[in-house]
Order: C-alpha cells, then structure tokens, then sequence
C-alpha cells in the first residue's frame, strides 16, 4: 500500500511545478525555433534574445531609470492623491456624489487618446509622463480604498461609538485596518498600470525611456532586442508588486496568520 504524500511534500511539489512549467515552455520554444529554422525577425529564440538581453543591458538599464523614475514620482502622486481624496469622500458623501461619477469618466478614455494631449500641454520632458502615470493609477486606488472604507460592518462603528470613541479613532482603530486589503489590492492594480502608463506614453514622444527604446527597435525590426525590452517592462513590473505586496503583509500581519492556519 502506498503511503499518502505528506502536506509538506505536496507544497514543496506545487512550488518545483512552477519553474518547471516554465523552463519547459523556454526549451519547447527553443526546440521549436530551432527546428522550424523560424527568423530572429520573425521570432527569435530565447537563447538570441538572452545575448540581445547581456549586450543591450547597458543601453536598457539607462532608458529603465527614466521609466523608473516616471513610474514611482507618477504613483507617488496619485497615491496621495487617492488617500486624500477617498478619506474626504468617506467623511463626506456630498463630494462623494459629485467626483465618483467624474472618476469613473476619466477612466473611459483610452490612454493613447490622453498621452498626445499631455505631449501638446507639456512638451517632450517627464512632466506629461507623470502626468498619464497619476491619472492611470489613480482610479484604480482610489476607487479600491473608497470602497474599502464604506465596506466596515457598521456594528463595528456603532460599537465604538457606544465607547465614546470620536471618528478620528473610529477610522484609524476600525475604518483603516478593515480597509487594508482592499487598499493593498488596488496598490497592486495601480502598480501594474503605472509600468503601463509610463511606456505608452513614451511611445507618443520621448527623447529616453523604455517605450522609446521599444519604437526604435521595432522600426529597425530588431525582434531580438525587442523582447529583451520587454523582459525589462516585466522585471520592473513584477518588483514593483513584490514591494507592495511586502509592505502589505507587513501592513496586515494578521492575514499571514490566517495563511499559516490554513
């Protein structure tokens, strides 16, 4: 009789399946680009796109500072933007009833038709760049933190009001902490948007950046050196959420408990 796969065996092969998968996918892929005698231009191999990859990584790690820097100064900003913006709108359902309704229109208007305006208002520097980054990642935040807050069992809030507790105490004892994990998942949302944002309005006009990098490789039909850009998008992408995701468990130390129960 074959003894049962232990709960430890079975978490250490979940975590062996993943990587596995993808090196599978890489070596079907060079396999299959290798056979079929497929053309870098058309679709490289892994193996092109890793030398593209070690001999641009200067060329990229330049232009990725710019997108970097546009990303965290345009998050940063709405970021605060947010906070405010949904505490006020929590406290006071009037501004609530007259910007939700703006909010929600701002996000029915695609990014590419935005980006060309902000070029026209603020020329070719970083300004307009930030400027797209924040409205992407506002929403997204905003929308998530408000939602979050209005979400609060209201016995909760009835409860500590019997306690004499004034609202300043309510929101930072009850409102904030129920609030986090919906805060913290449109962090992640917003973190993804912010990578988006940034290299697409590089692509309407920029003199640095990663989006402008990507339009002149894909110009010159380098496909190599495209997919090594956006390996970087990726990189960039992915720390990003790691960060938020580290400050968030953190942030919430008992939704780690919970996982540990489980």
């Amino acid at each position: 009789m074959k003894k049962p796969i232990s709960t430890d065996n079975k978490a250490l092969i979940k975590k062996a399946f993943i990587p596995l998968f993808y090196v599978g996918i890489l070596l079907l892929w060079q396999f299959m680009t290798t056979i079929l005698n497929v053309p870098s231009y058309i679709l490289p191999s892994p193996y092109v796109i890793w030398l593209e990859l070690i001999s641009s990584f200067p060329l990229l790690l330049m232009h990725a500072r710019i997108t970097v820097i546009e990303v965290l100064v345009g998050f940063s900003i709405a970021l605060l933007m947010s906070v405010v913006l949904s505490i006020a709108m929590d406290r006071y359902k009037y501004i609530k009833e007259l910007l939700y309704p703006m909010m929600v229109i701002t996000q029915t208007v695609p990014i590419m038709a935005i980006a060309p305006l902000m070029m026209i208002w603020f020329g070719f520097g970083l300004t307009p760049k930030i400027i797209v980054v924040v409205l992407v990642c506002f929403f997204p935040i905003a929308v998530s933190l408000t939602e979050g807050l209005a979400s609060v069992d209201p016995e909760l809030i009835d409860l500590m009001r019997t306690m004499d507790a004034n609202e300043t105490q309510i929101f930072m004892k009850c409102k904030l902490p129920a609030s986090l994990p919906s805060f913290f998942a449109g962090l992640r949302i917003a973190a993804t948007y912010s990578v988006m944002g940034a290299v697409v309005s590089e692509w309407v006009g920029a003199q640095e950046g990663l989006g402008i990098f990507m339009t002149r490789v894909m110009k010159s039909y380098r496909t190599p050196a495209l997919f090594a850009v956006i390996i970087f998008i990726i990189a960039i992408t992915l720390i990003f959420v790691a960060i938020i995701d580290t400050i968030g468990k953190r942030a919430m130390p008992w939704t780690n408990e919970r996982r540990s129960l489980r």
